[in-house]
């Protein structure tokens, strides 16, 4: 029977709940089902994986009820887990060093040149043994029912999760303040700090710049991503990807748009056979040189590649020998107990004849994969169940088996009610000051329903766990680091390439939403009335020629429709999964690439505006025509707000430098592309050719497209003619809306990002800008300003083209990484990069 956590077993409260039981009830059942729909909510907005449209929930679930511990208990815990992380950096250290224990037979050599986990280029030269290979290790562990916490799997290669546990207390203080009122609780936070402390003590001395601490993850396409921003946002590191990493001269560099910067300490959230492919997988990406710069001690990586050795279940069957043996002490904290069921393990042949005799008595899992989740034979269908019989017999070095184990039961919240669910708690340990230090909390996880094993396929749901203090002098912070003075630092250009990139299409792709919006809200808006003008109706033509340029509309299918069926097919490119949700979703796309970029009050603002125009645009149905419209014209303005929004957040809460600019450049480019090309088709309004004084209706739809109606009417008091139009739109630096705007800013922009370097680019955009004032120029000095007028669009096409070209120099400039444009040699010293990274 699983030990209950809350319960005693009698009928009665264990006394470290009885306060937290009284708090809930206190607040009862309702309040509390409407506190766990706000954590739920934050984590739906404040997550990465939610994101995307379309793409499925987030499937972990944060439980607003904590996992209490008495300090004392968690004192011996701690005591029990800082022994096994001092033995298996022992392990470590000789498997990688002088392999004493192959050589003296306390380790099979199967165990480590078998196992996938063992790198053979993390080895140390002869001759010379390694040491502190770990300086981060986590356990998970369940309480059996005997009331002993045991330890389910070591965690030594890259330990998740000590991210969320801290993100999981802060969302508990916003929804729950009673909890903790009531309740003295040692900080997590704490271990943070020291941690953070220990990494800046890693870094290398060097000559000059000794370098920073960076976070190394796959991407934005990696599980773990949301949890790398988490914990690189905690540690105050930079969060980077293999390719905005180069090895020069010995020594890690980040690459960025003005240099190099030196990193000292690289904390590995990727594979270890992943981050090197001169010695370790040649096929999967990584840092060319990074283990010998390693060995060289230019950079220190954290936990070394390799550590992940140690995770291997079929190791466990040994420490308990091998604490004797190298520590001299009994295993304090002891494991499930588990059997390799090789011939060369202590009692392997036993163990495996017990497991074919009677294998519904044991879970078996893959000797060397700490992650893949063990069979219940019970529950394996009679074909799978002889088949994996068949395998362990045939090849048993490839499995153990684990004795089951009932895991204690810890409350949960669902529908309102308490219900106990079993429990794993992962504890989370850093190496700082020559000792180990354990987080004084760590990261439940309450197990799904029916969860035989761990780990599981089916997801859990996560818990804070708290470690209550007796004594508020107990609890003590951090000793504080010294550190030397840093040099003062205004520069634009220290961000890497990819962010770049990525600021630089998410401008593009908010301005394309935003001016997409507007010219289907203006289309739909004259389909909307009961009998449209002829001059509505040349304007719906050029209204739906710019959908057609903008890819909003496919000009095959709409050819020759009559206006019900032109008005059902721009329901279509505003309703779900039409072109107005694609570039919705463009725009998440890239929210959630920048996520580690932007502060999380903008982050959560975009992630909230994102789902509510998905909302909006889910109630448009083309077929319901009358409501549709209004559906699809409100929905087009909801956009135009989210734009308006972000780009207040950007304006007020960014820091004007390398990610602000990139993002408002995006933004210019787009814009002044998007302003030329519509005054080019509204300036062919249908007839204007032949009847000049049309041209006046065309230039009064590109006022409106471009927001610049009451400016002008203000200016010339309605009076409309073509070159005061034309100069507002194409040669007026002040508005906002215009083309020369844009191009004065993109010069400006460039200029900031160039630095003292290279001009050009900012030449270009001033250049453009001559040119539409040159445009305006010769139509105010036209004799019959409506024919020259008629005459421009292929002009402005080529500005517009021009402008096109301008982005793709910016792209080659700064994100093509392209090698003639990368890098030159400075003094003999490593190269800096000024192209891109």
């Amino acid at each position: 029977m699983a030990l209950d956590e809350m319960v005693d077993g009698k009928g009665g409260l264990r006394p470290h709940w009885r306060s937290l039981l009284g708090v809930l009830t206190g607040l009862g059942r309702p309040t509390l089902v409407e506190r766990a729909q706000r954590l739920e909510r934050i984590a739906t907005e404040e997550g990465v994986s939610n994101l995307l449209p379309g793409a499925p929930p987030d499937p972990w679930r944060f439980d607003p009820i904590p996992v209490l511990l008495p300090q004392n208990d968690f004192a011996r815990l701690t005591t029990g887990l800082i022994q096994r992380a001092q033995l298996l950096n022992v392990i470590l250290g000789d498997l990688y060093g002088p392999q004493n224990l192959l050589a003296e037979g306390l380790l099979p050599p199967a165990l480590a040149f078998g196992n996938p986990g063992f790198l053979r280029p993390c080895c140390a030269p002869a001759g010379q043994p390694r040491s502190g290979s770990m300086q981060f290790y986590a356990a998970d562990l369940v309480r059996d029912p005997n009331g002993e916490w045991r330890v389910l799997t070591d965690r030594a290669g890259w330990p998740n999760g000590l991210a969320h546990a801290l993100e999981n207390r802060r969302r508990l203080g916003r929804i729950l303040p009673e909890l903790f009122a009531s309740h003295l609780l040692c900080p997590l936070e704490h271990f943070a700090e020291l941690w953070q402390d220990a990494l800046q003590r890693l870094v290398p001395p060097a000559d000059g710049d000794p370098g920073g601490v960076a976070l190394l993850t796959p991407g934005h396409a990696d599980s773990d991503w949301f949890g790398h921003v988490l914990l690189a946002r905690e540690l105050n590191c930079a969060l980077v990807e293999c390719g905005d990493l180069t090895v020069r001269g010995g020594r890690l560099f980040l690459k960025t748009l003005r240099g190099l910067q030196p990193i000292g300490v690289l904390l590995r959230g990727e594979h270890g056979n992943r981050i090197d492919p001169l010695e370790l997988s040649p096929d999967a990406g990584g840092v060319p040189g990074l283990l010998e710069a390693a060995r060289d001690g230019g950079v220190r990586i954290v936990n070394y590649p390799g550590s992940s050795l140690v995770e291997a279940p079929a190791l466990a069957a040994f420490l308990p020998a091998l604490a004797r043996h190298m520590l001299g002490e009994e295993l304090a904290l002891p494991g499930v107990e588990t059997h390799w069921l090789d011939d060369l393990a202590p009692n392997g042949p036993a163990a495996r004849e017990a497991v074919l005799r009677n294998p519904d008595a044991w879970l078996v899992r893959p000797a060397f994969d700490a992650n893949a989740p063990p069979a219940t034979f019970a529950t394996l269908p009679p074909q799978a169940r002889a088949g994996l019989l068949a395998r362990i017999a045939a090849a048993p070095g490839k499995y153990v088996a684990r004795t089951p184990i009932t895991p204690s039961a810890a409350p949960c919240l669902d529908n309102g009610q308490l219900v106990p669910k079993s429990l794993l708690v992962r504890v989370f340990l850093a190496y700082a000051d020559g000792a180990w230090h354990a987080m004084q909390g760590g990261l439940g996880c309450a197990m799904p329903d029916g969860a035989a094993a761990w780990p599981v396929a089916a997801p859990g749901v996560a818990k804070d766990v708290w470690v209550l203090a007796e004594d508020p002098l107990d609890i003590t912070g951090p000793p504080a680091h010294r550190v030397a003075a840093l040099t003062i630092r205004r520069t634009a250009g220290d961000l890497p390439s990819r962010a770049a990139d990525n600021f630089f299409w998410l401008g593009r792709y908010l301005e394309r939403l935003e001016a997409a919006a507007r010219l289907l809200r203006a289309a739909l808006t004259r389909l909307a009335r009961p009998s449209p003008a002829p001059h509505e109706l040349a304007e719906l033509q050029v209204l739906t020629g710019c959908l057609t340029q903008a890819g909003v509309l496919n000009a095959e299918t709409i050819t020759g429709l009559g206006l019900s069926r032109l008005s059902e097919a721009l329901l279509r490119a505003a309703a779900p999964w039409g072109a107005i949700h694609a570039m919705v979703g463009r725009v998440s796309r890239m929210t959630g690439l920048l996520r580690d970029r932007v502060t999380g009050e903008m982050h959560a603002v975009m992630v909230r505006g994102l789902r509510e125009l998905e909302d909006a645009l889910e109630q448009i149905h083309p077929r319901e025509d009358g409501k549709a419209v209004d559906a699809a014209a409100s929905a087009m303005s909801q956009v135009l707000v989210f734009a308006a929004t972000v780009a207040g957040l950007a304006a007020e809460n960014m820091v004007r430098g390398g990610g602000r600019l990139f993002l408002d450049l995006g933004r210019r480019v787009e814009r002044a592309q998007a302003a030329a090309d519509e005054l080019a088709c509204a300036l062919e309004l249908p007839g204007a050719d032949v009847q000049p004084a049309l041209v006046e209706h065309g230039l009064r739809l590109a006022l409106e497209l471009r927001d610049s109606v009451i400016t002008y009417r203000s200016r010339y008091s309605g009076v409309l003619q073509p070159a005061p139009a034309l100069d507002l739109m194409l040669a007026d630096p002040g508005n906002p809306r215009g083309v020369a705007f844009q191009l004065a800013t993109a010069a400006t922009l460039l200029n900031e990002i160039a630095g003292t370097q290279d001009a050009t680019l900012a030449g270009i955009a001033t250049s453009l800008q001559q040119s539409a004032d040159a445009i305006v120029r010769g139509v105010e000095e036209a004799t019959d300003q409506g024919r020259a007028a008629t005459l421009l669009p292929p002009r402005l096409r080529d500005l517009r083209d021009a402008v096109a070209d301008l982005s793709d120099r910016i792209s080659r400039r700064y994100f093509a990484l392209l090698p003639t444009a990368r890098s030159v040699g400075i003094e003999g010293e490593a190269p800096a990069l000024l192209g891109a990274a």
